[in-house]
């Protein structure tokens, strides 16, 4: 059993036109209800809820603070090699792609996370291209111990591996995994993974599954908003974490909403997303699952991100680099993709705390637990 067979039983244009048939009685009626199923959620991020944005975003609100508090967590990524032996057409880091490619060395890793140290950070996304040969577990192994001496909580977002690596690599300090779908659509999915073996949609898919029998800490899922009709790929998201929170009820699990940016080759999104209907579906999200943690990337713009922190949002990254070496070289060629907030850190942290929040500088780790 693992998340393919629910997948299978939903039919993605049923799913989309269930949505889209959505009226103000279903929306109504479930904003009324104290814990919302996956119909309701359809409702919420359907069009017909545009109109009542303001009380989803008021309970939203409400259901955060009694939940989380007043409490952002702040986490940092670290790219560790742009080496990528997949071709997508989305990302900067594609091999098709003529970019200068790099993967740090420990004595480079050492720098970098110094350089972050500096920041004030103590939970950090380690990321890199998908390359199994060069950047896969043999280079982990050497890496992560280094890089955990230095933090509290470490994720990981690199290429899908199989469930004994994953608890091998929990041995040496790894405590999340961030692991995106991309779309959920099978057929758009091929559409954009044109080589390597991130074309394989199913070992992708139940990704969740191996990490969570691993027994990592934290998963983290979502889909590329702008592969494919928003609405329909988001409503796969919640599907899939109904069923991981059901199947694997130890594991804490978090959502992110990467929209489509400008990189190295880029694509124009097939959908479309505005700032408001992203508003939306954070509160929808969390009306969905008031557990779940949100997490907002430098994706997005400093007004926005100030703007929908209060809404539903636990954790955000800030002062980003997308490049290996980036916190001690600065090499901006070397981008996976261009941020938008492109605020100092302090700067971020001083934002959140003018809007009545306290940041949160370690994730909470089982070791802390009574």
């Amino acid at each position: 059993m693992s998340y393919v067979d629910v997948w299978q039983q939903l039919d993605w244009d049923d799913v989309r036109l269930s949505i889209y048939s959505k009226t103000a009685t279903d929306v109504e009626r479930a904003l009324r209800k104290p814990k919302r199923d996956l119909e309701d959620f359809k409702a919420l991020i359907s069009p017909a809820a545009e109109p009542y944005l303001e009380q989803m975003a008021q309970q939203s609100a409400a259901l955060t603070r009694k939940r989380f508090g007043r409490t952002i967590s702040f986490y940092v990524p670290l790219y560790l090699s742009n080496l990528c032996a997949n071709s997508c057409t989305y990302c900067g880091f594609s091999m098709d792609n003529r970019i200068k490619r790099r993967t740090l060395n420990l004595a480079e890793i050492e720098r970098e996370c110094e350089a972050i140290k500096a920041l004030n950070f103590d939970n950090i996304l380690l990321v890199t291209g998908e390359h199994e040969r060069k950047v896969g577990m043999d280079y982990f192994r050497e890496a992560l111990p280094r890089i955990k001496s230095h933090f509290s909580y470490l994720s990981m977002e690199v290429q899908p591996l199989d469930q004994a690596d994953y608890a091998e690599l929990k041995t040496l300090g790894l405590d999340a995994v961030m692991v995106y779908q991309e779309t959920y659509s099978a057929p758009t999915y091929a559409q954009h993974h044109l080589r390597g073996n991130k074309m394989d949609f199913r070992y992708r898919l139940e990704t969740p599954d191996r990490l969570a029998r691993a027994g990592i800490d934290k998963i983290g899922i979502g889909a590329l908003i702008g592969l494919e009709e928003w609405r329909t790929d988001c409503f796969f998201v919640a599907s899939h974490l109904d069923y991981l929170e059901q199947t694997y009820w130890q594991t804490r699990y978090s959502i992110s909403f990467p929209r489509l940016r400008p990189c190295t080759g880029g694509l124009q999104p097939k959908s479309v997303m505005s700032d408001r209907q992203l508003v939306q579906l954070i509160c929808a999200y969390r009306l969905f699952n008031p557990e779940v943690e949100l997490s907002l990337s430098t994706r997005e713009s400093p007004l926005f991100r100030d703007n929908v922190l209060p809404l539903g949002i636990t954790s955000m990254s800030a002062g980003s680099k997308t490049q290996p070496g980036g916190y001690a070289d600065d090499e901006p060629e070397l981008e996976q993709f261009a941020i938008s907030d492109e605020r100092a850190v302090a700067e971020v942290a001083s934002a959140v705390k003018h809007h009545g929040f306290e940041v949160v500088w370690k994730d909470w780790h089982p070791a802390y637990s009574g």
